[in-house]
């Protein structure tokens, strides 16, 4: 390192991704990306999704920061069953690009903050197809979207690089994790009930069929979500990215719609406006859904 706050990125024309996608790529990418990426990984720990030798080698998920990360990196020690776990938070740039340097393609963040990580800010329905067909995925958010809405809760749609999509709710961080899975398990549940031939929350594969799994389990504490802006370690560098849901409708977007060369475009139209700055407390959600329920 040539100053504390700069970070090298070494071997830059190492390839890490298929059709030449190199560090050095990825470092341009994150830097110009970062004014848009920071502000959804501030604060909070991360796991490190780490390819030193790109996809033919072995893939680390890192909780734990190692010794020789440089002093000016944040760390967030958490409590663990049987002791403690000391995770990376990336505050700037600096930090992002470092992690490029260390081939962590991928971040995954906590759903709550180091300085509360009982209470999440961050609620996610995980949408996931049983075979590769962004339709169902679509219109599973459609109907997502339309619940929440019906609720009285915000919510927005990020394609997640792979083969679905995000539903974010931001929450105001009065509830704790067991309250804010009980509640995302509840809204599944009653979707699932809903629209029974295309929507499940069967936990087995082998239960599922031809649904789509409305999957909740990240809304757990020292569970992760793919952050968003962050490149997915797959061919074409593809980008979990946020959107609107008037873009969602177009048929031209998939989950991998946006990768390295065109996501900081799309962040830069602020297709969340003002999303986050919304979080809601679950009480009155809760009191809508069980009058729906019946109950």
């Amino acid at each position: 390192m040539t100053d504390t706050r700069t970070p090298d990125v070494r071997r830059p024309d190492k390839v890490l991704l298929p059709d030449g996608i190199t560090k050095s790529d990825l470092a341009e990418y994150h830097r110009a990306i970062a004014p848009h990426m920071l502000p959804h990984l501030r604060g909070r720990p991360l796991m490190l999704e780490r390819h030193p030798d790109g996809l033919d080698g072995p893939r680390f998920m890192q909780k734990d920061t190692p010794d020789h990360y440089p002093d000016w990196i944040h760390r967030a020690e958490v409590p663990k069953e049987g002791g403690t776990v000391t995770h990376t938070v990336c505050d700037d740039t600096a930090t992002l690009i470092f992690l490029v340097d260390q081939a962590a393609l991928t971040l995954h963040r906590w759903l709550s903050r180091a300085d509360d990580t009982d209470h999440p800010d961050r609620l996610v329905f995980d949408l996931d197809p049983a075979r590769d067909d962004f339709e169902t995925v679509r219109e599973a958010a459609r109907l997502t979207h339309a619940m929440l809405d019906d609720l009285g809760l915000p919510s927005a749609p990020m394609t997640t690089g792979s083969r679905g999509v995000h539903v974010v709710v931001p929450l105001d961080g009065s509830q704790d994790f067991d309250e804010v899975r009980d509640f995302a398990r509840q809204v599944a549940d009653t979707l699932a009930a809903e629209h029974p031939d295309a929507l499940t929350t069967a936990p087995r594969k082998k239960d599922r069929g031809d649904r789509l799994f409305l999957d909740v389990l990240r809304n757990a504490y020292a569970q992760t979500a793919v952050a968003p802006y962050s490149v997915r370690a797959k061919p074409g560098a593809p980008v979990a990215t946020p959107l609107s849901w008037q873009q969602l409708g177009a048929p031209a977007v998939g989950a991998q719609h946006w990768n390295i060369t065109n996501a900081a475009e799309q962040a830069r139209t602020d297709p969340w406006d003002g999303l986050l700055g919304r979080g809601r407390s679950l009480g009155p959600a809760w009191r809508k859904l069980r009058t729906r329920q019946g109950s």
